[in-house]
């Protein structure tokens, strides 16, 4: 096929519009990015306090998920085809076990059913605002944005219309209605040093409210 020509700027690849199979082969295995409406979007590597708060939430929602049999827990480099013009990295997404027969050998063929983005310097626009837009109209039935640099968890959630709202938290906790049973002590994130994952999976299991 044709290569797309392609140009850096504001940290997005700007260009005739990409499409999926562009986004394919301008990106390779090892490169974090997103496709959203037709523009490729480089990841800038993250600061070593982003992975680690990375490392210590998608262990603790893969444990979660494995234990109870939900489904799957994907990593940042995992390809959501939500159309041929867009198709994000979620740093973190879930996928029902009922959908788990969209998976092709190099993207998942349709939406996360939650999707997590860790905010960084450089993804603040697209985190808020791009990537928000998109998972409302694709019907990703949560969004969680976990925004390291202000502390704190705002969580989205589909509506019956199909809108998102937000989810306030109740006494400093997150519940999930798309990961059935899942829940968050925001504080939990901020903490130095975190609790230990398999600490705080044994009260999320057992359901505590402390």
């Amino acid at each position: 096929g044709k290569w797309p020509k392609v140009g850096y700027m504001a940290g997005a690849l700007k260009q005739q519009l990409c499409s999926f199979e562009d986004f394919c082969i301008v990106v390779k295995d090892k490169q974090k990015a997103d496709l959203l409406d037709g523009v490729i979007y480089m990841a800038s590597p993250e600061s070593l306090d982003a992975n680690r708060l990375f490392v210590w939430l998608i262990g603790l929602l893969d444990d979660f998920v494995e234990f109870l049999k939900l489904g799957e827990v994907f990593g940042s480099r995992a390809a959501f085809r939500l159309d041929n013009a867009s198709s994000p990295e979620p740093d973190i997404a879930f996928v029902a076990k009922n959908r788990l027969h969209r998976k092709r050998r190099g993207f998942f063929d349709g939406h996360p059913d939650a999707a997590m983005e860790i905010v960084s310097a450089e993804s603040i626009e697209r985190d808020y605002h791009k990537k928000k837009i998109k998972y409302e109209q694709h019907r990703v039935g949560e969004y969680w944005i976990i925004d390291e640099l202000k502390q704190q968890v705002r969580l989205f959630r589909l509506n019956g219309k199909g809108k998102y709202r937000e989810v306030r938290a109740k006494h400093g906790i997150l519940r999930s209605e798309v990961i059935p049973g899942f829940w968050l002590k925001t504080a939990w994130l901020w903490q130095q040093p975190r609790p230990l994952k398999s600490i705080v999976l044994q009260q999320i299991l057992a359901g505590a409210k402390s």
